[in-house]
C-alpha cells in the first residue's frame, strides 16, 4: 500500500500541481498586497473613499456590508487580469510559436485518413501503399 502511495505522490502531475498550488498562494498574495497598497489608494483618490469595506445599508436591523463584497471583487478582478496577462497569455505565444516553428512528424493516409509517420510506406490501418516522398 505504501509503494503505491509513493509511486502517486512522485507522479509529474501531482507535483506539478503541488508547486502550482504554492506558486498560485504566493502570486495571490503578491496580488493582494498590490491591490492593498497601490489600487486602494488610488481608488481613494478618485472615489474619496480609500476601502469600501465599510460601505453598508440596513433593511429592517439588517446590515448589509456590500463594501467587502466590491473589494474582493476588484481584488478578483486584478488577480485574474494578472494570470491572465503574466501567465495565460504568453504562454500561448509560447505554444504558437513552437506549432509554428515545428516540423511535422505525421501525416494523414489519404484512403483511411488516419494519422501515420511521415517515412510510412504502408498504412498500419488500411495497409494501403503509400509514397515516401508524395507527403500525402
Amino acid at each position: 500500500m505504501l509503494k503505491g502511495f509513493k509511486e502517486f505522490i512522485l507522479r509529474g502531475n501531482v507535483v506539478d500541481l503541488a508547486v502550482a498550488v504554492v506558486i498560485g498562494a504566493a502570486f495571490g498574495a503578491v496580488v493582494t498586497a498590490f491591490v492593498k497598497d497601490l489600487i486602494t489608494p488610488l481608488i481613494a483618490a478618485v472615489f474619496g473613499k480609500p476601502d469600501f469595506s465599510t460601505l453598508s445599508f440596513t433593511i429592517n436591523s439588517s446590515t448589509f456590508l456590500y463594501g467587502q463584497f466590491i473589494n474582493a471583487v476588484v481584488a478578483f478582478v486584478l488577480i485574474a487580469a494578472a494570470v491572465y496577462f503574466v501567465v495565460v497569455a504568453p504562454m500561448n505565444a509560447i505554444a504558437a510559436r513552437r506549432a509554428r516553428g515545428q516540423d511535422p512528424t505525421t501525416r494523414e493516409c489519404p484512403q483511411c485518413l488516419s494519422e501515420i509517420p511521415l517515412g510510412a510506406r504502408r498504412c498500419p490501418q488500411c495497409t494501403s501503399e503509400l509514397s515516401p516522398a508524395s507527403g500525402a
